[in-house]
């Protein structure tokens, strides 16, 4: 007798949950593979570790093989493909929309056409406006460009039993295959949207031209997710097209293919983003403004993206190609030239310029001066107290000389020092804070000696001695006031 159970087959409920569970386990898996230690090794240690070049290149090739081998490599380009859209398309148009959108006012500042390329100006309807049906339309065409390159890789793997679009090998490319790669594949992009968005958009013999022209053309200005708003057919023939068809055609490896869409991402996402102010203003800013003319001149010209067609065809609007290159040299060169000019006219000026001070300093500066001025009248006073001779005591003698002799104490000055030796010594410059007092009290000795001398002379008979006379008529010169001699003197 069996006893192990038989297998039964699946019941009606099961296939139907089972088909149910089918699209979350398609993106689930791959997720886990995405979250999990390898890949994680495959971001982290190249960014974070100490370890060589080689050996961070050995990690990334392990990490690398491992993912490829333990998930489907349909299920990781796909989802590789809609992260790189979703990081460098949808999120970041999402976030200039609503900073558009929550501060107006300041936006306004940076947009390159003002008020008109707001998402909610009154050229586009306000706050009831068509910027909510442009958001859902742009990403609805994004998910509309992975579901078709899903169901072209599932068409050649799956039905034709061909090999898949991109290259999905464990092996990784090399650099110089990644360069080449990508200058081919911007170039035939251009080249090929050049060609759609011409022929097949904005010529009278095609069908598209009248759907393009009410979609996409009816913008008033351009602003973020307006790149990939369109009618679903216009879209893809001059926006999916000209982007997966060169990766198809050299068959990128499939690190090189998302380089390459993350490169496509970024320029539509500033080119179509308004501002003046990008990145890099000959690239982008070259980019955007051509878009801006094109869309907002009629569809006149401007076709390709990077405008090497437009200027060989002669169907640039404005400025061309060479212009940009012609104005972004000669920014460059004024900018350095203003750099240097400016370096060195702060150098000249710091040399020159006196230091700044502050009112605290000034006052501490004017107190320090006025405490050594007053030390150093402190010690001239000392000094003259110390160096003046004492005043000899005679009896008997004449009222004359001791008039002489108080003149000559007067004619002494604070230092000690006789006019004999004034004249042959200068004399020195008094403090600033003793000045006033030094010229109060001389002025009250010359006073002072003069009075006494003249009441001296007055009580009491001069002498007619010629040479006492005159020697104390000329001392009372030089001590006290000059004063005339009258016919009284002489005799």
């Amino acid at each position: 007798m069996n006893l192990l159970p038989l297998a039964r087959e699946p019941s009606v409920l099961d296939r139907a949950w089972m088909a149910i569970q089918y699209p979350w386990d398609l993106v689930r898996n791959p997720l886990q593979a995405l979250l999990s230690v390898p890949a994680l090794s495959f971001l982290v240690i190249p960014a974070f570790s100490s370890y060589g070049t080689t050996l961070n290149l050995l990690f990334f090739t392990m990490t690398w093989a491992v993912l490829i081998r333990t998930n489907n490599p349909l299920h990781v380009e796909i989802l590789g493909t809609f992260g790189i859209r979703l990081l460098f398309y949808i999120l970041p148009s999402l976030g200039f929309l609503f900073f558009d959108s929550a501060t107006p006012a300041l936006a306004v500042g940076i947009k390159e056409h003002g008020d008109t390329a707001l998402p909610m100006s009154e050229e586009n309807g306000g706050k009831k406006g068509r910027w909510w049906k442009v958001a859902i339309v742009s990403i609805g065409n994004v998910l509309l460009g992975v579901a078709i390159q899903t169901g072209i890789e599932l068409l050649f793997t799956q039905v034709l039993h061909l090999q898949s679009v991109l290259k999905l090998s464990t092996g990784l490319p090399m650099p110089w295959g990644i360069a080449k790669d990508l200058f081919l594949g911007l170039l035939l992009r251009e080249v090929m949207t050049y060609v759609f968005h011409r022929y097949g958009l904005h010529s009278e013999q095609s069908p598209l031209t009248k759907v393009h022209a009410n979609w996409q053309h009816t913008i008033p200005a351009p602003f973020s997710l307006v790149a990939h708003y369109d009618h679903p057919s216009a879209y893809l023939t001059h926006v999916f097209l000209p982007t997966y068809l060169p990766a198809v055609i050299f068959r990128f490896h499939l690190l090189t293919y998302l380089l390459y869409l993350a490169v496509v991402s970024l320029e539509e996402t500033f080119a179509y983003s308004g501002y003046n102010m990008l990145p890099s203003a000959f690239v982008l800013g070259g980019i955007a403004r051509r878009q801006e003319k094109h869309l907002m001149g009629g569809g006149k010209g401007n076709y390709g993206c990077f405008g090497f067609v437009d200027f060989a065809m002669g169907t640039s609007i404005g400025e061309d190609l060479m212009d940009d290159v012609i104005d972004e040299a000669e920014e460059k060169q004024v900018a350095k030239k203003t750099k240097g000019k400016a370096k060195a006219a702060g150098k000249k000026v710091m040399k020159k310029a006196p230091k700044k001070r502050s009112n605290d300093e000034d006052l501490e500066e004017e107190k320090e001066e006025e405490e050594e001025g007053e030390k150093r009248g402190a010690a001239e006073e000392e000094t003259d107290e110390e160096e003046a001779p004492p005043k000899p005591k005679r009896n008997g003698s004449s009222p004359n000389k001791s008039g002489e002799r108080g003149a000559e104490a007067l004619e002494e000055d604070a230092d000690g020092q006789s006019p004999e030796q004034k004249k042959e010594t200068p004399p020195k410059r008094p403090s600033r804070t003793r000045r006033s007092e030094k010229k109060s009290s001389e002025e009250d000795a010359e006073a002072g000696g003069q009075d006494e001398e003249i009441k001296a002379e007055e009580g009491k008979p001069r002498p007619k001695a010629k040479g006492i006379t005159r020697k104390g008529s000329q001392k009372s010169k030089a001590g006290g006031r000059p004063r005339k001699r009258s016919e009284e003197d002489d005799e």
